[in-house]
């Protein structure tokens, strides 16, 4: 068993171990990739947390780009993949249609956005506030410092809740239908069976979606980068994007180390919590 499990083992220490290490080793000294590096300790995370307003911005939007991701992917992805359960027809077209976002290149679907938000030329959404006597409410919108955030964080959304859609109605379609039938002779409302029936029976599926969501809700970068950049300002500044900029614009390896070490310890924290808080739900529930 062991030799199977040695080429994974392997692949994963050098594509995901070895960068992380190299990046916590990293993060203590300040290197501009050409001179000598110089050993600085803890500075460069003693910084970024008490002196950087720029980290402390990114880290909030990166909040506010999960929690929208999160509405969105997983949020919409339950709805429409509740719904499919009715559909007798037409279910597995609908899946391929659902997955197509997902495999779209990221320049694609930020090309396609800054049509959709364009002020000049008038995009989707401000010819359709104008159609709908909404004109006054038309704006730049990834120009706005007010809506860049969730200009930016709405495509990520729409991108994989497709993805997450399939996962989930492949999940629901497991639940044993005799059981949703005697409830339905009993008398339970379809949003009773769901709640009790459909979801206690989803959760494992329910976990996995939502640490998948998470982690690549936090580490989003390519869409949002392509849209703005983090402008207008650091109004769409996520940590990634600020990340980006630090090592190769201002060329400090250092200190972008220190925040990809960040980002690492953001992502399993918050891991941690979801599976510690549903898990405890679910005890809760037995």
């Amino acid at each position: 068993m062991a030799v199977f499990l040695l080429p994974p083992l392997l692949v994963y220490l050098a594509t995901v171990a070895f960068p992380i290490g190299e990046s916590l080793f990293l993060s203590f000294f300040r290197w501009d990739g050409i001179t000598e590096m110089k050993f600085i300790g803890l500075d460069n995370y003693r910084t970024m947390l008490t002196m950087d307003s720029t980290f402390r911005a990114a880290a909030v939007h990166s909040l506010v780009y999960l929690v929208v991701n999160l509405v969105i992917q997983l949020g919409g992805a339950l709805l429409v993949a509740n719904a499919l359960t009715y559909l007798r027809r037409g279910r597995d077209t609908l899946r391929v249609l659902y997955l197509l976002p997902a495999v779209l290149s990221t320049v694609a679907i930020a090309l396609l956005f800054q049509r959709i938000y364009s002020s000049e030329p008038e995009g989707v959404i401000n010819k359709v506030l104008g159609a709908v006597g909404l004109g006054g409410l038309s704006r730049p919108w990834l120009s706005d410092i007010h809506t860049a955030l969730v200009g930016v964080s709405v495509p990520e959304g729409w991108r994989f809740m497709g993805l997450y859609t399939v996962i989930l109605l492949a999940g629901l379609l497991t639940v044993p239908r005799e059981v949703e039938e005697a409830a339905r002779l009993d008398g339970a409302s379809e949003t009773r069976i769901f709640f009790q029936i459909r979801m206690p029976h989803l959760r494992p599926v329910w976990l996995t979606t939502l640490v998948m969501a998470t982690t690549y809700g936090l580490r989003g970068f390519d869409v949002p980068y392509l849209l703005t950049n983090g402008g207008p300002g650091v109004s769409s500044e996520l940590l990634t994007t600020y990340m980006y900029k630090t090592a190769f614009t201002s060329t400090d390896y250092g200190y972008s180390s220190a925040i990809s070490v960040f980002i690492v310890a953001e992502c399993l924290v918050a891991v941690g919590i979801i599976v510690a808080l549903l898990r405890r739900r679910g005890e809760a529930l037995l």
